[in-house]
């Protein structure tokens, strides 16, 4: 059993929980692999920093006792700079039975100047050393009970995307619980006698001096013969050919995107919603439901065992699968944090740092993640701009698959002409938004991981994690979207609400008046705004127009309920009244302006 909580959260409760381990660490260092291993619990782990921003509970034995193991927000420092921070100091403050401290071999320095910080709050620990396989590629040998000995604790040698050390991991967390503060807090440094320890790294001492200390100590480092992977690694984060490769690695994922998903529709799921799925529910209700409104709600125009098969299946189903496969190895690879290191000069222009690169693209797997991710961000200036940007320019993957398959359909130009369309709307608003709001933007601080090839049981771990959270978190509310679509249908209010806007929609936007379903349906989910445009019959420039309304229109239910919960309804408000009125204000300039060159 496992619970997310958020930032916001009061921390009475987790601090009254006896029998507590803390699972701590820099960002980055495969702490959430940890995590779903030592609990059972399958956490999403990705391969750059900022993301986790929220605390993972979960249940261990050791012993034979049960523990709750608490996966807290990584930090690089105890002296907070960030959200994510302050939360990893209040739960170390609130104490624990122990803390499992994950080390990157590969950065062993600065890990060890956060280990000491941690080591002051006198709370018993085991140290796991991870990437130790990446380090001794890299030419580095660290010796091991030598570390063991200056940290005055257990260090566990660990590969965690192979599984490797952590039975021994677990072992020796249960000889420190058994041992008491003794066992997880003696201290074998110079001059420090009886377990009484006087050293710097737990009186005061500049941390930093220490680390590095140590570090001269236990690490040795001779030339390691570099590997394609780190060849490319480094190529990626200048300037040539960094932004070549960069440019690359995105038209080959839209490639995969767009091509695959077009492909898989059009050869297995559209034949088979249409020739076998659609039918054998159609002969099932009509071999005892009467002809009338019970039966077209059913499997009528609108059916709902018609529509939910067409647009979930067919239409948004080959591009959500196609995106997680993409961008889950992108984030196991370590790509986005070179591409926001690659990009840091040209997002400062708009009043972004490159660091914010990350949390926009979750934003096109949902919007929700993102918003909480910019938790990460340094100032609340810059959270409002990333939330902002998202909210306005950034579909998330059901959304960009409904406007993949209409614009698409059509022709690959009007999918461009939408790309470059969404880059320069949230140009527009960071511009807009940095003008408006007060403070500075600080400097780009990220951790760049080492380039991998992601573990293969890892990432078909995560893939089919992230697909099982889609079917059960989104399908739900795109189910309610069909039931109203079939219920405004066979009930006529779809016609009256179609009359009442015609102005707008007829007059202004160009569309059919029957186009007033995607707006009514859009309130429940976004990507449901494109998605009835499919069955109209219309001409390329209608197309646009909707498609540019759809991407623009009021946030989701879900994202303005994370809006109001982490800025305020004022701010979720004017971000929704601000979204829809440039949506409208847009599509209709678009439609005014395409017809003067019909």
């Amino acid at each position: 059993m496992t619970s997310c909580h958020d930032l916001n959260e009061d921390f009475s409760s987790i601090r009254k929980k006896q029998n507590k381990i803390l699972l701590m660490g820099n960002p980055n260092v495969g702490k959430s692999v940890f995590f779903s291993y030592l609990t059972g619990i399958n956490v999403l782990s990705s391969n750059f920093a900022g993301t986790t921003v929220s605390y993972m509970e979960g249940k261990i034995d050791i012993n034979g006792k049960t523990y709750i193991l608490v996966d807290v927000p990584g930090i690089y420092s105890m002296e907070a700079v960030s959200d994510a921070e302050a939360v990893a100091t209040r739960m170390l403050e609130g104490g624990a039975d122990a803390v499992i401290c994950v080390l990157d071999a590969t950065n062993l320095e600065r890990n060890i100047k956060l280990a000491l910080e941690i080591s002051q709050y006198q709370i018993p620990m085991v140290y796991a050393l991870n990437m130790m396989d990446v380090a001794e590629r890299h030419g580095t040998q660290i010796n091991v009970p030598l570390l063991e000995q200056e940290l005055g604790a257990p260090v566990i040698p660990t590969i965690a995307v192979k599984g490797e050390g952590f039975a021994e991991l677990k072992n020796a967390l249960g000889t420190v619980l058994q041992g008491g503060r003794e066992a997880g807090l003696s201290c074998h440094c110079p001059g420090c006698k009886d377990g009484s320890c006087q050293c710097s790294r737990l009186s005061g001492g500049d941390p930093w001096e220490r680390a590095g200390e140590i570090t001269r100590k236990v690490r040795k480092t001779s030339q390691g013969k570099q590997s394609f992977l780190d060849l490319l690694g480094e190529q990626m984060i200048k300037p040539f050919p960094g932004i070549f490769i960069s440019l690359a690695i995105m038209v080959l994922a839209l490639g995969v995107i767009v091509g695959g998903g077009k492909a898989l529709r059009a050869a297995l799921l559209l034949p088979l919603v249409s020739q076998v799925i659609v039918p054998f529910f159609r002969g099932i209700f009509a071999s005892f439901i009467p002809e009338g409104v019970l039966l077209n709600v059913l499997i009528g125009e609108y059916g709902i065992f018609v529509i939910s098969f067409e647009w979930i299946i067919a239409l948004i189903l080959p591009y959500v699968f196609l995106f997680y496969v993409v961008f889950s190895f992108l984030e196991d690879s370590g790509y986005l944090p070179r591409a926001s290191v690659m990009f840091d000069n040209i997002m400062r222009k708009i009043g972004l740092q490159g660091g914010s690169l990350i949390t926009i693209t979750m934003g096109f797997g949902c919007a929700v993640p993102a918003i909480i991710g910019s938790r990460a961000a340094t100032t609340k200036k810059e959270r409002l701009m990333v939330s902002a940007a998202v909210c306005f320019a950034v579909p998330c993957i059901s959304q960009t698959g409904a406007l993949i398959s209409l614009l698409g359909s059509h022709s690959m130009w009007l999918l461009a002409a939408m790309f470059l369309l969404a880059i320069s709307i949230l140009v527009m608003v960071s511009l807009v938004t940095n003008k408006i709001l007060k403070g500075q933007l600080e400097p780009l601080i990220i951790e760049v991981p080492n380039l991998l090839l992601p573990s293969r049981k890892a990432y078909f771990k995560k893939l089919w994690i992230r697909m099982r959270h889609f079917l059960m978190e989104a399908e739900v509310p795109m189910l309610i979207a069909i039931v109203i679509a079939a219920v405004l249908k066979e009930t006529g209010l779809l016609d009256f609400l179609a009359v009442f806007l015609e102005p707008l929609i007829s007059g202004w936007l160009g569309m059919p008046k029957e186009a007033v379903i995607a707006l009514v349906l859009g309130i429940v989910r976004r990507e449901m705004a494109a998605a009835p445009l499919l069955a109209l019959d219309l001409n390329p420039l209608q197309i646009f127009v909707g498609a540019t309304v759809a991407l623009l229109y009021l946030p989701c239910l879900s994202v303005f309920g994370i809006l109001t919960k982490e800025f305020g309804v004022k701010t979720a408000v004017t971000i929704a009244l601000s979204t829809t009125a440039t949506a409208f204000l847009i599509g209709g300039i678009i439609n005014k302006m395409g017809l003067l060159f019909i």
